[in-house]
């Protein structure tokens, strides 16, 4: 049964064709079809995610918000620590992810978790300030990603913290401080993942490290499931929003 539901991701991220004009339209045309065995699957695709969760300190009474958190997996790696946040909102643009995040949060009991259909480049919590804002492989799939970028900093408190974790490729000429990738690294996988409108950018990391005080970093590679002889990149950046604009404007 589990290869079976594989398959069936694997049409839908592989051969379905994607259609919509809008990215939303977009959005559910992909995940409708996988929504139920949307989890299982990534759990195994998508490394680094409880990692990252682990880099976070959980404030207490805090404003978490999630962008592009799908089905609400990524709540479970809070543990019993959800109870200390006054508010978690997942936000996507999936209407089918986000059905089965409702049910989660109800199922689970967890009444300070809301999912919210929303664009993550444009989404503000109604208490008008975050602590935290994490993309969790989702940050490729959003086409403005610098306007999500900034509307997370925009969002988040002076102090507050964001998190990303996601594919990417590095600069072919990148900083010291970041991994230069080879040419068939930076030749592979945009166009690979492009299929599945999923879009690898050397401009990440540089954009974020810009942006914001880099308290950690993790560049790394990964095997993808029925892709035996491919390792694909990846990377984890925790950072910080500096206390003031003037720290923002010399960075």
């Amino acid at each position: 049964m589990a290869f079976l539901a594989d398959m069936k991701i694997l049409y839908h991220m592989l051969a379905k064709p994607v259609r919509g004009d809008s990215h939303a339209q977009r959005m559910e045309s992909f995940y409708g079809g996988q929504a139920k065995d949307y989890d299982d699957f990534r759990k195994r695709l998508l490394r680094g995610r409880e990692e990252l969760w682990q880099q976070i300190p959980k404030p207490n009474g805090g404003i978490w918000v999630d962008m592009g958190g799908g089905t609400g997996a990524n709540v479970e790696y809070f543990g019993s620590d959800i109870a200390k946040l006054a508010k978690i909102y997942v936000v996507d643009l999936s209407a089918s992810l986000l059905s089965i995040a409702s049910d989660r949060f109800q199922q689970q009991g967890w009444t300070n978790v809301e999912a919210v259909e929303a664009d993550a480049t444009k989404y503000c919590p109604p208490e008008g300030a975050a602590d935290v804002v994490t993309f969790s492989y989702s940050l490729t799939m959003i086409p403005d990603w610098f306007a999500a970028i900034e509307n997370a900093y925009r969002m988040l408190k002076p102090g507050g913290l964001i998190g990303v974790v996601d594919f990417y490729v590095g600069r072919k000429y990148a900083s010291p401080e970041l991994k230069r990738h080879k040419w068939l690294a930076r030749t592979i996988w945009p166009p690979w993942f492009a299929t599945d409108n999923v879009f690898p950018s050397p401009d990440h990391l540089p954009y974020l490290r810009h942006h914001f005080e880099q308290i950690y970093l993790h560049e790394d590679r990964f095997r993808m499931p029925y892709v035996p002889f491919l390792r694909t990149p990846y990377y984890l950046f925790v950072g910080r929003k500096p206390l003031s604009e003037s720290n923002h404007q010399e960075s």
